[in-house]
Parts: C-alpha cells; structure tokens; sequence
C-alpha cells in the first residue's frame, strides 16, 4: 500500500527497518530465554540457584557426658546383692541366709549377762523388728518357713563393742512371730585356739531377761535382731564368772535356735 502522504524520506524509512530488525531479534532471544528456562520438566525448579547451594541445617552436638554411662546406684550395691550372705565388707556371716544389713543396737545398762538386744535394723534387707506380745494371735513361725543366719564384723578396735546380728527371713506368705529370746536364740562366744571348747560367754547364762522374745516376721520380710556383747564373761545359771573381759585375739561366734541349723561366725578383737 502506497503511503498516501507520499515517499518518506530515506533516513526515515531506514530508522523504521532498524528498529523493526531490533524487536525481531529481542523477540528472538525471549523465545530461546524461555525454551531453556522452562523446558526439560524442570518441574519449576528455580535454576537461578545452583545446586547444592541451598544452607544446611546444622546439627548441634548434645551435652557432654559429665560421668561414667553405667553407674552404680548409689551404695555402689543393689539390696538384692546385699542379700547374697556374703555379709558385706567388714563383716563376717554364718549360715546360708541372704540378710545383710545393718541390725540396730540396744543399751546394755543393768544386763548382768553383758548383753543388750535391739529389736531389728535399719540397713538394707531388713526391716525393725515389732516386737509382740507371747498371747498375740500371730502363729508362730515354724522352722521350715524361717531362715536364721548370724553376721557381725571382721574385726573390733579395742573401744567397740561387739555387735551380734540374728536375721530371720520368713519365706513363706504367712506373717508369722519368732522368739529371739535369750533362751531360745542362743548365741554362744568362744576363743579360738583356746585350752577348751567352753564358751566364755553365752547368752542364756545370765539374762536380765529369760523370757520369750516374740518380734513380728512379716511373710516375705527379713528382721534383724541385734545384741551388744560388752566383753564381760559368764558362768551358767548366773555364777560368778572369771573376772575381767575378753582380751584380744580371734572369737568364734555361734547362734542355735530350735529346729534351726547352728550359725558360726568368727571376730576379731584388736590390740590396743
């Protein structure tokens, strides 16, 4: 179509071809901009970023260990392995029974036999023992549903008094009453290597006390009787005994109960 106007000038006509052969080649480079850009099933992936350059999530370590993975409860032993009868450390056991804690004390004030007992322990594996009366309607314990053993310390220094642990554990699931009286747990002290067998001390002599002595066993439980020993020495049937107290040297220690095997330990009384 002719321009109705007329020809255009030449440096008219010119620009116009320029620019027009401008737009087609920009038009060009969009079109192949956007064949790379979005072909291939990029999925939309951003490709301005490169790979792997997105930031990593940075793991913060946990806190230090302050102390060894496997600890000990504190003690250093589970009560269940305290009832293995080895005693503990320091402390000699007889018998086969599995108690072994700390039985408590008694005073030994007026106890012509040198002798005080405390009913029970505070230690692990036992329990205070309750003590109740003869005419309790608790049954009492029958030797095949109780185990006795004996336990007391390696060895004393020359101001300790000795302390003599009867432990009773009722395995049966009856609550039942055991005697731990001086008559009928019998615990006897003799000297090792000694000129005789004859205790030099023995529980039964001389008792403030010859009664029964019924503590309360719980079925399952363990009670712990303990008596202190002050070192004086007994004749039978209250006679006058040998004057002074047991000196140092190595003691052979025995508990008898009816129907129960005899217990032994031994001790040591150290020098001063």
């Amino acid at each position: 179509m002719r321009n109705p106007v007329g020809p255009l000038p030449s440096s008219i006509y010119w620009r116009r071809r320029a620019v027009a052969g401008l737009l087609v080649a920009l038009l060009a480079v969009l079109i192949a901009w956007a064949v790379t850009s979005g072909g291939g099933g990029g999925g939309g992936k951003d490709d301005a970023k490169p790979g792997g350059s997105e930031p990593v999530e940075s793991i913060t370590p946990g806190p230090g260990s302050s102390g060894p993975a496997i600890s000990q409860q504190p003690g250093g032993r589970d009560e269940s392995d305290d009832e293995d009868g080895t005693g503990g450390s320091g402390e000699s056991s007889g018998g086969s029974d599995d108690g072994s804690s700390t039985g408590g004390t008694g005073a030994a004030t007026g106890d012509p036999s040198g002798a005080a007992a405390g009913a029970g322990g505070s230690g692990g594996g036992g329990s205070a023992g309750q003590q109740v009366p003869a005419g309790s309607p608790l049954p009492e314990c029958k030797p095949s549903a109780v185990q006795l053993s004996l336990r007391t310390k390696v060895s004393y220094g020359p101001d300790d008094k000795p302390k003599f642990e009867l432990i009773a554990k009722n395995t049966s699931s009856t609550t039942c009453k055991a005697d731990f009286g001086p008559k009928s747990a019998v615990l006897t002290v003799t000297e090792a290597g000694g000129e005789d067998d004859d205790p030099i001390w023995s529980s039964k002599d001389c008792p403030a006390a010859a009664g029964p002595l019924f503590l309360k066993v719980p079925a399952g439980a363990t009670v712990i009787h303990t008596v202190d020993w002050n070192r004086t020495l007994s004749a039978p049937g209250c006679a006058t005994p040998p004057a002074g107290k047991a000196g140092p040297g190595t003691y052979l220690l025995e508990a008898k109960a009816p129907g129960e095997p005899v217990q032994r330990a031994s001790f040591v009384l150290a020098k001063d």
